[in-house]
């Protein structure tokens, strides 16, 4: 639209300015060229297009969609043609939805999901969507998608770590739907689960059960190790003993007490050494100082 106007201006210009040098009117004559130098640079300028970085451009002209896009940088177009510029940035949809689980329960899930615009396929999606494809195809499939990925599932799922299964489901099976017509599914993010209360504190009161039967098994893992330890210790102490006593028998305990009561009788103490009349026939060693 500009570049017609343009080159109207540039025609009604020059005929101005032509008729007005044959009248001899000067001034008004470089109006006219000046009108005629605007009109043309505004043409030439709409010869190009700047594509933003991150963006498509989709070129229509006359209603005929070209099957080329436009890359990011300045580009030649057809002047009369529209170019539609479309985002392949990755972009985010947040949705707060109530989703049924597996028993029937209401839950009230907020869920982001990533996706972005495949620029091979711009010019398909405007010719067959448009601009708005997100809220046409991208939103409904999403929503119908969630709910039927969360029935599959219990509702205590949502609280564990089958959360990534579900999700990972998510962005499969919207892969499959949207992925075709142009739509790209990076991920699914489950922002925040609200259940029921009364399921929610019958949830946390289980994993609260479940952590403390941890707990104990490990308390009496650790008794059982200690028991072990101690047994083995006690065998230890047993085996010493039973090894020692096999080396001590009568005639070694007499030859000690022998070597005893002559070490004894041989110090300056004073004693009285009673021969035989100790116990298996030893010495008694009585008095002293």
């Amino acid at each position: 639209m500009v570049f017609i106007i343009a080159v109207i201006v540039i025609v009604v210009g020059i005929g101005f300015y032509f008729n007005l040098r044959k009248t001899g009117r000067k001034q008004e004559a470089n109006v006219s060229s000046l009108a005629i130098l605007i009109g043309f640079l505004v043409a030439v300028f709409n010869l190009f297009t700047v594509v933003p970085a991150g963006t498509v451009g989709v070129v229509d002209f006359l209603g005929q969609v070209s099957d080329n896009t436009l890359k990011a940088g300045v580009n030649i177009v057809n002047p009369m043609a529209n170019v539609i510029k479309f985002s392949i940035k990755t972009q985010e949809i947040k949705e707060t939805m109530n989703v049924p689980s597996q028993e029937g329960l209401s839950v009230q899930l907020e869920i982001s999901i990533l996706f972005k615009l495949d620029a091979e396929k711009a010019n398909q999606i405007y010719k067959t969507v448009g601009p708005t494809y997100a809220d046409i195809i991208l939103m409904p499939q999403f929503r119908s998608v969630v709910r039927g990925v969360t029935a599959r599932y219990e509702a205590k799922a949502l609280y564990t770590a089958s959360r990534e299964r579900l999700a990972g489901e998510i962005v499969d099976e919207l892969e499959n739907l949207v992925g075709p017509r142009g739509i790209v599914i990076e991920a699914a993010a489950m922002r925040q689960i609200i259940l029921p209360p009364r399921l929610t504190q019958s949830i946390e009161e289980k994993l609260q059960a479940e952590q403390e039967s941890q707990r104990m098994a490990f308390v009496l893992l650790k008794e059982e190790q200690e028991a072990e330890r101690k047994r083995i210790e006690a065998k230890g102490i047993a085996d010493f003993q039973e090894i020692v006593s096999e080396g001590i028998n009568q005639n070694l305990l007499r030859w000690k007490g022998i070597e005893a009561t002559e070490k004894l009788a041989n110090s300056a103490n004073a004693k009285i050494v009673v021969i035989g009349s100790g116990k298996d026939g030893l010495p008694l060693i009585l008095g002293g100082n």
